[in-house]
């Protein structure tokens, strides 16, 4: 039952460490200290969902029906392409970069955009649910590959969200800012040309 556990863990941290829309989220609210426990607990508990679905042997579904697939990899691409849009616009008005020089969104508007960076991504699918829940099924301990893979998401995210304040003297500059935001705003941009190519 280890073993499995530590495979899932191992998996799951593989693929969720790469910087795509999610971390790049998470890391500018944490870097904001903006609603972090929110976003860390949306962001894990979301994970644990998808990876319980992929398990449970919701990946053949959604496999079955391309047009669903379809319209979440147009919805993502646009949700993306206005978030790297935003992300430009802060990059080019160092007026707008300083933490301190725009109110806080609200709670409600944070975990919602927190939910479209998870749900309007496609990868979540087939990395979540496809990918981890087709490997799960290879383990004898299926659904303690998926609390490993579940925890991997739990302790990155929340590290993520938690290590990021200290990050702020390197980022209390305003050209700091700029370069955060412009890669993040790449990030963004490259992300949706891929699902809108893909």
């Amino acid at each position: 039952m280890l073993s499995s556990a530590v495979a899932g863990f191992s998996v799951s941290i593989a693929l969720i460490v790469a910087i795509g829309a999610q971390n790049a989220f998470v890391l500018r609210q944490g870097l904001r200290r903006e609603h972090v426990v929110p976003v860390v607990l949306t962001c894990a508990a979301s994970d644990a969902l998808l990876i319980g679905a992929g398990i449970a042997g919701v990946g053949t579904l959604v496999t079955g029906r391309p047009a669903l697939l379809t319209a979440v990899r147009w919805g993502g691409a646009v949700f993306l392409l206005c978030y790297a849009a935003l992300a430009a616009r802060r990059a080019l008005r160092p007026g707008a970069l300083l933490p301190t020089e725009r109110p806080p969104a609200t709670l409600g508007a944070t975990v919602l955009a927190c939910l479209a960076f998870t749900y309007l991504n496609p990868h979540v699918y087939l990395d979540t649910v496809l990918l981890l829940g087709g490997i799960a099924q290879q383990h004898p301990h299926r659904w303690v590959f998926g609390a490993g893979a579940a925890l991997a998401s739990a302790v990155w995210f929340t590290a993520l969200g938690a290590g990021a304040h200290r990050l702020a003297p390197l980022l209390a500059r305003t050209v700091a800012w700029r370069v955060l935001d412009g890669v993040i705003a790449a990030v963004m941009a490259a992300l949706a040309i891929a699902l809108l190519l893909g």
